[in-house]
């Protein structure tokens, strides 16, 4: 058989990644009906807002609804919910194989799932502490930049540095994994498969070239088949300058007022660049002079949220990994991501008073609060007592997919609209920004130049992970570039 490439999520939005690449089985290499096929599952995302559906829909497309038998291993790009959010289901339905991803992921995903059964599952701590144990038994890391080969029973072989290793019929398919630069340890994945001449490159999620502590994604030296990510194919962001400069003119605002800079921020990645920013402009003002330091030392920032604190913990323990620019700053003895003026919420209590405080005081104050789209999580109390006070502002740094109340306040904010939180309306008079240029995912710009900068153009691209005007724009620009190959949006 042909290598085919089935779209189970992220073909008509955002969320719900997960893709299986299928070939062609050692034992029937002919045959085009299972067992007469082997694949790979890339990610096993969960789908959000209006892609989740209804509460009947949305328990359909939480099923695991694609044959996990011939299923030799499934591939972590990165661990964000909307690429492993349908894990458990995997595993409620019986997946038992490797579970592949980077070293960094390997550590982060327990954490990003111990917290997703809790949300959505079940408080049992010693359920969710089996099924974390039956994960943890399934995580294989691979080092960035080294083939590996699947052995068949369930492990893998180092192969070495060799960008063209041959796949060949004697042997499982060939996997390696290169920086994407999206959050840490995110990775895009080249995958070679027995008796096949192709290689195929998914991207997962591909940084912007000048994401805060993270090396921008170098292109593939060859990808036959590239399915390319879209979340921005439609526009282009702000450049690094400037969206620093339009961060502090909104705390500028926070400071002149005595409000509240409320940031929904999704805990990995997001914050952390967020966290990193900040301390950069504590430290640029602490440069100019007494006055400004003063000045600046009044706001506190409060990052609201333990899973967020978990992953900063994480990203400290992972500095090895993060980029020269980062690696200057601790030389230089600072703390980037542990700065003075930075306050940790932990328990519910500590996090209802804080609302209450900033809510009601004129304390200024930056909070960092999950979830990235305000669909739940300690953001919604901050939203519920702040939306309808002027003196706050509300700033979006990441995508706000459609059907969720990060949406809507972005779209109707400005307008003086309102907003529906757990069933109640509130009108929302806060200052109401976004800022294009934190997003974690390339914009229209990098990833025409992800494509275009592989040495030989790929045969065919598809696309997915977007909106559907996001990917016929990208689609138009690709044609227009890449005269020979097939651009597909599945």
């Amino acid at each position: 058989m042909t290598t085919e490439i089935h779209h189970h999520g992220a073909m008509t939005g955002v969320t719900g990644s997960c893709h299986e690449l299928r070939y062609a089985a050692a034992d029937n290499p002919v045959s085009q009906s299972a067992p007469g096929y082997q694949s790979l599952l890339i990610d096993c995302g969960l789908f959000q807002g209006d892609e989740a559906g209804t509460d009947g829909a949305r328990a359909k497309q939480l099923q695991i609804g694609f044959d996990i038998a011939p299923i030799q291993a499934l591939i972590i790009t990165h661990v964000h919910i909307d690429h492993v959010g349908r894990l458990p289901y995997l595993l409620a339905a019986g997946y038992r194989g490797p579970i592949l991803t980077s070293p960094a992921s390997a550590e982060l995903l327990p954490l990003v799932l111990e917290d997703a059964l809790k949300v959505g599952f079940t408080r049992d701590q010693r359920l969710i502490e089996r099924v974390l144990a039956m994960l943890q038994s399934c995580i294989i890391a691979l080092p960035f930049e080294q083939w590996h080969r699947l052995d068949g029973q369930g492990g893998v072989v180092a192969l070495g540095l060799d960008g063209e290793p041959g796949a060949s019929s004697d042997g499982g398919p060939l996997i390696r994994l290169q920086r994407a630069g999206h959050i840490l340890g995110s990775a895009y994945v080249e995958i070679e498969v027995p008796d096949q001449r192709q290689r195929i490159v998914f991207s997962g999620d591909l940084g912007a070239p000048d994401t805060s502590l993270l090396p921008a994604p170098q292109p593939p030296e060859r990808a036959d088949i590239l399915v390319l990510e879209s979340t921005y194919g439609d526009r282009c962001h702000e450049d690094r300058g400037t969206r620093v400069q339009r961060l502090r003119a909104v705390i500028e605002h926070a400071l002149a007022d005595g409000g509240t800079v409320l940031i929904p921020a999704f805990s990995i990645g997001r914050t952390q660049e967020l966290l990193y920013e900040l301390e950069g402009l504590f430290h640029h003002h602490g440069e100019e002079g007494a006055q400004a330091r003063a000045h600046w030392q009044r706001l506190q920032v409060v990052l609201d949220s333990p899973l967020a604190a978990d992953f900063t913990k994480g990203y400290r323990r992972l500095r090895q990994a993060w980029d020269d620019e980062a690696q200057d700053r601790l030389q230089q003895g600072r703390h980037p991501l542990a700065f003075e003026q930075l306050v940790t919420v932990d328990d519910h209590a500590d996090h209802m008073h804080m609302v209450n405080y900033l809510a009601h005081s004129r304390q200024p104050a930056v909070v960092i609060a999950a979830s990235g789209m305000c669909a739940g999580g300690r953001v919604v109390n901050y939203l519920k007592a702040m939306l309808g006070d002027p003196r706050h502002d509300v700033l979006f740094v990441g995508y706000q997919a459609k059907g969720t109340p990060g949406r809507d306040i972005q779209r109707f904010g400005p307008r003086g609209g309102y907003v529906m939180l757990d069933g109640e309306r509130y009108d929302i008079r806060a200052q109401i920004h976004s800022i294009g240029g934190y997003s974690a995912h390339a914009d229209q710009r990098g990833l025409i130049e992800f494509v275009t900068n592989i040495p030989t153009a790929p045969a065919e691209v598809r696309l997915v992970h977007g909106d559907e005007g996001a990917k016929e724009v990208l689609a138009g620009k690709l044609r227009a570039v890449l005269k020979k190959a097939e651009v597909v949006v599945p």
